[in-house]
């Protein structure tokens, strides 16, 4: 039979797996109580950083439905609960890890897809949404640009060649 506290701890847990929309495992060792705090002051209003029990961790996130932790889960472990932008937790995390390299990234999952370390730091290298979502604005709207000029360019063409034509008929009748 489960102790009260331990179903308490797991039903928190559970709640937290199913609000984030990624989860980010980290090892821990090593990392004194002052480096823990900075680190969770880093990571600011995106995620909240907890250290955990990994057995009830993984009985959490079997609850909340988040598959394929198990193997991840194993030594001291910590993780980032997402509710804001993945990529800057990710960016967070890999910029205290230079730092401090202690903190390892065990992996994850986003929007449910389980992600290796390898993963994470590709998702680091991301450039912000913001960058992102300019660079495709700009994109647009040089296809615009150059939708627009094809258009106007054959009209330009044949108000050219008309006038051409026009002055040719007049040489034409001058002479």
């Amino acid at each position: 039979m489960a102790r009260p506290d331990k179903a308490a701890a797991v039903a928190e847990l559970t709640e937290r797996f199913r609000q984030s929309n990624a989860i980010v495992l980290t090892e821990y060792r090593g990392l004194s109580v002052a480096q823990l705090k900075r680190l969770r002051r880093a990571l600011g209003g995106n995620a909240t950083y907890a250290v955990v029990k990994n057995t009830l961790s993984a009985i959490a996130a079997r609850q909340a439905g988040v598959e394929g932790l198990d193997d991840q889960l194993s030594g001291p472990s910590a993780i980032a609960f997402v509710t804001g932008d993945p990529v800057e937790v990710a960016k967070g995390l890999r910029d205290f890890a230079k730092a401090n390299p202690q903190l390892v990234v065990k992996g994850g999952v986003v929007d449910g897809h389980l992600m290796t370390a390898a993963d994470i730091t590709t998702l680091a290298d991301l450039e912000s949404r913001e960058v992102l979502l300019a660079k495709t604005a700009g994109a647009m709207k040089a296809s615009l640009y150059q939708a627009a000029y094809l258009f106007t360019a054959s009209t330009a063409q044949a108000v050219r060649t008309i006038d051409a034509l026009r002055e040719k008929r007049a040489e034409e009748q001058a002479a």
